[in-house]
């Protein structure tokens, strides 16, 4: 045999072995791939899906005795998050206006929560009702002390800043409130009343907490047009007042846009309110009732 053709001979032997030698790493490295894979699916738990009831529980503020209110008012508004379902229901606005009611509680604090759902008797006064001095309000108005105190400093220090805030309305009384809101049902019918005016007992000036500001200048219903109106959403927080009735937050206060009306709540919740653009309803719900 000629040495050209035992070169040929070896090499055909070569590759042969080379071609089974990867041949068989190749089957190995399939195997163990496929075993890897394998355990790895057999180790993995199944994610759980959680059911409506658990989904609902999840929220820090879940009510048990609301859970059926819960179900049925997520089915009509399936727009919103589970969050905002609990939250809602928890004001009550699941429910028609002036229905569910309840007597209003935290009575003569700064976090007593009187609207379409929450209301105060009759008889109702807050304590410690002053005056505010004239030099910054309309004569007669009242709010309880604190408030008096807060609002009084605030239209001070707006004074300083070349704005001026005058208090044009305050403390209203259940009668008060009865007169008021019966002229404006003669004059436009109870549905129209309703979006702008309380009925007595519902209304939140009686609480002795609310003040409706004017700059003397324009109407109080322009406010929103003035500069101290721009003073007021940067400042009034720090003092403890929160504009009460937000033009995008209508649906959970119930209330139309009212760019004069402000409560007092305390420095503290009225910060909190101000950095998460939300409502006292919503404080109320999610930190208070909790």
């Amino acid at each position: 045999m000629k040495l050209g053709d035992t070169m040929k001979k070896k090499k055909r032997k070569l590759k042969k072995k080379v071609k089974i030698v990867l041949t068989f790493l190749i089957c190995i490295i399939i195997i163990t791939t496929t075993i890897l894979i394998s355990t790895k699916n057999e180790s993995k738990t199944p994610e759980k899906t959680l059911t409506q009831e658990e989904e609902l529980k999840k929220i820090p503020y879940y009510k048990e005795e609301n859970k059926d209110r819960y179900i049925s008012y997520q089915k009509e508004n399936k727009n919103l998050d589970t969050e905002e379902i609990v939250t809602n229901v928890n004001i009550g606005i699941d429910k028609p206006y002036y229905t569910n009611t309840k007597q209003a509680e935290n009575l003569n604090t700064n976090i007593i929560l009187v609207n379409k759902y929450n209301y105060l008797t009759e008889d109702y006064v807050p304590e410690n009702l002053e005056e505010i001095d004239t030099t910054y309000a309309r004569s007669g108005m009242q709010l309880v002390s604190e408030a008096k105190e807060a609002f009084e400093t605030l239209a001070e220090n707006a004074k300083e800043d070349n704005m001026t805030i005058i208090a044009m309305s305050s403390y209203r009384s259940y009668d008060y409130q009865v007169d008021l809101y019966n002229r404006y049902v003669e004059t436009d019918g109870k549905e129209a009343a309703d979006t702008y005016s309380a009925r007595a007992g519902f209304s939140e000036h009686q609480t002795g907490l609310v003040v409706d500001v004017y700059n003397g200048d324009l109407p109080y219903t322009s406010f929103e047009e003035t500069e101290e109106f721009e003073w007021m959403q940067e400042n009034a927080y720090k003092y403890g007042f929160i504009l009460r009735f937000p033009k995008d937050k209508t649906d959970i206060t119930g209330y139309e846009y009212e760019s004069w009306h402000y409560r007092y709540v305390g420095k503290e919740v009225a910060k909190y309110i101000h950095d998460n653009h939300s409502t006292l309803e919503e404080y109320i719900a999610k930190k208070v009732e909790n």
